[in-house]
């Protein structure tokens, strides 16, 4: 019978500290194994509850940075990575699967695994394969899943039931197919949360699955009743309505990609009313405070104040008709729109600072047009980081931005942010990697790596941004506005000031 060995992925470091020849579980945790035909697995140890067991090929490294992204839900998540090559290894079941609460496989086709996995995964209660061989068989909850044809990864689990009912099931599978599809790391992450959040235990970062929907009229009519009416008698805010009714509450790039296509008036009218001044939908959200990013210290040879962080900002504010643009963003919700540029600004107000980001947006019916956001900013305690906050369709948004770093040419800079729009029970993180003309900077500088390292976020993690057809952006800056204080592109400290 094939038995596995721990052994380091090849390409991956991290993998080679956490995978050894004796698989090491921590007092008090239960953990779960899979059997993979040629790559790695991924064993998320949870605490009281058991594991939660992903494996997909050749992933090694992007999948093994989960484990961070995990603890930052929960420390009391834990992911082990680990290579199979079927030779004997007599304590995995009896260690591992003896008690696992669930196990996931991807691209499990090798025979022998797949006949080891049936051996030995029988008391499982929940098992769920993607594209791997039809004879591992799906179940939720102890019941069996059976299905025909070529479906998308979650679509063949769309006949299962729950005990809480069969559209609450469906809701949860759709939710997990749509972010699985976009193949990118926060939907991984999320797809993961959701399967435990639904079958297994709660997740506090999903509560929000679990809000009542739009069904809730009773306050709605009482306090919203023009709002809604406008709403319904407006296109587009009906079509966004409709496209966000069909959108899982804690799916960030279905919800915006839908607010971001059909924005107007009588939508910001209706959020602002129904969700920001009355809460209708009993929403709620935190800044998360994970990861946490350190700013930049030292520019040029100074020590960073506000004042030069803001200066930072600004950019090429001046010689440009921008601050920077985005080359590159990490999350999938806010930071992948085509031709972003960035505008801060000081206002005509003493101590005030603003920025205003302008991005393209490709609608849901294929049309590009140009939005524009405003954001008031305030200096946090330590310079380099800020408070952020704006009013999108109806709905506040408060940020918690970090200057993580800049190059002392202004040839790129790296921006970190946590952030949360509460009324929507919406958190979020991302970074933006920006530079004068939005072509990717040298992806070999130490120093971008270095910043990247401080944010735990990989290369691989950031998606190029589209900058190839950004005519008519609809830039400028309010009359009176200031630019910089102390330092921009080309000019050192205390030469703006003298003049």
């Amino acid at each position: 019978m094939p038995r596995l060995q721990w052994q380091p992925y090849e390409s991956s470091p991290w993998l080679e500290k956490v995978a050894s020849a004796r698989l090491r579980i921590r007092p008090g945790k239960r953990s779960c194994a899979t059997r993979i035909a040629a790559g790695v697995t991924i064993s998320i140890i949870f605490a009281s509850i058991g594991s939660l067991i992903f494996s997909i090929k050749r992933f090694g490294q992007p999948i093994g940075s989960h484990s961070h992204r995990l603890k930052w839900v929960d420390e009391g998540f834990e992911m082990l990575v680990f290579t199979d090559n079927l030779i004997d290894h007599d304590n995995l079941r009896k260690e591992l699967l003896s008690q696992c609460d669930m196990l996931l496989n991807v691209a499990i086709t090798n025979q022998d695994a797949v006949q080891w996995l049936i051996n030995n995964s029988k008391h499982i209660s929940n098992v769920i394969c993607f594209q791997s061989s039809p004879s591992l068989v799906n179940k939720l909850g102890g019941t069996y899943v059976q299905y025909t044809g070529e479906q998308d990864m979650f679509g063949k689990l769309a006949s299962i039931g729950k005990p809480s009912g069969v559209k609450e099931s469906a809701e949860v599978l759709k939710t997990i197919s749509n972010a699985w599809e976009r193949h990118n790391s926060d939907d991984i992450r999320f797809c993961l949360l959701v399967v435990v959040n639904a079958y297994i235990r709660p997740v506090s970062m999903l509560k929000n699955l679990r809000a009542k929907g739009l069904s809730t009229l009773s306050c709605m009519i009482k306090n919203c009743g023009p709002q809604i009416l406008n709403c319904l008698f407006d296109l587009n805010c009906r079509k966004a309505l409709q496209c966000l009714n069909s959108c899982s509450p804690t799916d960030q790039v279905c919800n915006y990609r839908c607010i971001a296509s059909y924005e107007s008036p009588y939508l910001e009218a209706f959020s602002l009313c129904v969700l920001q001044k009355n809460n209708c939908l009993d929403l709620n959200a935190e800044i998360p405070s994970k990861p946490n990013v350190m700013p930049l210290t030292m520019f040029r040879e100074q020590k960073l104040s506000h004042e030069i962080a803001e200066d930072l900002f600004v950019g090429w504010l001046d010689s440009m008709e921008w601050s920077w643009r985005v080359a590159a963003g990490q999350n999938p919700a806010y930071d992948q729109f085509p031709c972003q540029y960035q505008l801060f600004y000081r206002g005509k107000a003493k101590g005030s600072f603003w920025y205003e980001p302008v991005f393209q947006v490709k609608t849901l019916e294929g049309e590009l047009v140009w939005r524009r956001r405003r954001y008031r900013v305030r200096r946090a305690s330590t310079p380099g980081t800020f408070y952020f906050s704006v009013l999108d369709n109806g709905v506040i948004s408060k940020e918690f931005w970090t200057i993580v770093d800049v190059a002392e040419d202004f040839s790129w800079g790296l921006f970190h942010y946590h952030g949360a729009a509460q009324a929507a029970g919406l958190s979020y993180t991302g970074a933006v990697l920006v530079t004068p003309d939005g072509s990717y900077p040298d992806v070999e500088d130490p120093r971008l790596a270095s910043a990247l390292e401080k944010c735990a976020i990989k290369k691989w993690e950031l998606y190029t941004v589209d900058n190839c057809s950004c005519m008519g952006a609809p830039l400028g800056t309010p009359e009176g506005s200031k630019l910089h204080h102390q330092i921009s592109p080309g000019k050192e400290t205390s030469i703006l000031q003298r003049r």
